[in-house]
């Protein structure tokens, strides 16, 4: 039996939203064994990704919210590989602006889970930075995947169309910092971080808001 593991890939391109674009680079978050693994946001360059995959067999692109940079190499990475798309049904908005022709192959729900390499991923549903944000958590690994729910240092971003501030301070307490402390934080932009690191900060985060 081979060992579950966390690859991680990082890719660049932009983030367009609201008429403005910007240069990003974006974590790429690749889950399972020698034998076969998910994908956590396709961002940028379905052939690079598909490299780090190697000869795995692809069981899933998940995508954790549908901005553009995370979601915008995915349905080329699903035609290379046949591996279905997976989106909560509350960014079909937001996804139908990068790809109006390609829909999602399946729907995410709070509570789901995601087997992967006998490991189990369980979606938690995290409105906020996007309606339809989800993280994943994998208890077995220690981590969980937040996408741009929550970084090093705080919440993802609230000032754009689609977003909202009291809601993501909402899902981050309800959802994430209910999990144990030494969890790692694998995000979807910088830095990994852990719970117990960002738990603290929660009022700083919420007075910030205001």
């Amino acid at each position: 039996m081979t060992t579950v593991r966390i690859d991680h890939l990082v890719t660049s391109g932009t983030f367009s939203l609201d008429g403005g674009t910007w240069d990003v680079d974006n974590n790429v978050w690749i889950v399972g064994h020698d034998s076969e693994a998910i994908v956590i946001d396709a961002a940028h360059d379905a052939q690079a990704i598909a490299q780090e995959l190697g000869d795995r067999v692809l069981r899933a692109i998940v995508c954790t919210h549908a901005h553009d940079d995370h979601v915008g190499a995915a349905p080329e990475l699903a035609a290379l590989t046949g591996a279905p798309i997976l989106l909560h049904p509350d960014d079909d908005a937001l996804w139908k602006q990068t790809h109006p022709d390609r829909t999602p192959d399946g729907s995410l729900a709070h509570g789901q889970r995601i087997t992967v390499a006998g490991t189990e991923l369980v979606v938690l549903h995290t409105p906020g930075h996007a309606p339809g944000a989800v993280c994943l958590h994998a208890p077995a690994l220690g981590s969980v995947f937040t996408g741009d729910t929550l970084f090093q240092g705080g919440p993802g971003a609230t000032g754009r169309s689609f977003a909202d501030f009291p809601t993501i301070i909402r899902s981050i307490r309800d959802e994430l910092l209910t999990l144990p402390p030494d969890t790692a934080v694998h995000t979807g932009h910088g830095t990994s971080t852990t719970i117990g690191a960002e738990a603290p900060h929660l009022q700083e985060w919420i007075d910030r808001g205001h």
